[in-house]
């Protein structure tokens, strides 16, 4: 596990992610890339030349999902699990009948996330974004809604005034689950009406299929992300008033 915690490591120094004092809460979906982040944030901890104490954020989105795994996980690794109950998968599907859900459905999870952190006390929050989630957001914004956006490695929300971390964002997909299957750590499938029927799964598999004649392509787009020459975009024309 060197390589994964030098490279959770090099964002948590690269992005200046966490502090002496720090309390986290680690969000846990009871995926992969969660339980992999909590699992190398808990052994970072111990060598780590700050100190800074965390904890598990389970928000339970009203799917009745068997957290078992998660609780176990928790256990082992010593870390204290707080879990907050909500109605936000029957809201978002059944309620309101959302014909695009995932968008209203990840804002409604981050609100409980950050409200019930803030509630507790704690300041940071650590969500499992990797390398590819920054890829394919950065192509859903650019496809779907004509803008070039991404989240940020650290993003400071100003209305509950916790920070939100994402110290994976070095680490692609594929390792990640390579990992956390070597590791036996939990895996639960997701019960999301729209699993694998998303907008973000066809970016998926359009970056897939890009691969095979660009095989550098998840790279470059990263890199893109971080070279961004503003001076050679089209903004704000000179012609054109403000709309």
């Amino acid at each position: 596990m060197k390589y994964y915690t030098s490279k959770v490591g090099r964002a948590i120094h690269d992005w200046q992610m966490i502090k002496d004092g720090d309390k986290i809460a680690v969000g846990l979906s009871g995926g992969k890339d969660s339980s992999l982040l909590l699992y190398l944030l808990a052994q970072l901890r111990r060598h780590a030349p700050v100190d800074f104490d965390l904890v598990g954020l389970h928000i339970d989105m009203g799917w009745n999902m068997d957290i078992a795994p998660i609780e176990e996980m928790c256990r082992d690794l010593g870390v204290e699990l707080i879990v907050e109950k909500t109605l936000i998968g029957p809201i978002v599907f059944h309620h309101r009948k959302e014909k695009n859900p995932c968008s209203l459905c990840a804002n409604m999870r981050r609100g409980a996330l950050c409200t019930t952190a803030r509630r507790l006390g704690i300041g940071k929050i650590a969500l499992a974004h990797h390398m590819d989630d920054a890829i394919e957001t950065l192509l859903l914004n650019m496809f779907y809604t004509g803008t070039t956006r991404c989240f940020l490695p650290v993003t400071f929300l100003d209305r509950t005034q916790v920070t939100v971390i994402r110290p994976l964002i070095y680490l692609p997909e594929k390792m990640i689950a390579a990992a956390a299957a070597k590791l036996n750590l939990p895996a639960i499938p997701s019960p999301c009406p729209h699993s694998g029927s998303s907008r973000r799964q066809e970016i998926k598999e359009f970056i897939a299929i890009a691969e095979k004649k660009i095989p550098r392509i998840r790279r470059n787009l990263l890199g893109a992300l971080q070279h961004v020459k503003t001076a050679e975009l089209w903004i704000n024309p000179p012609g054109r008033k403000n709309d």
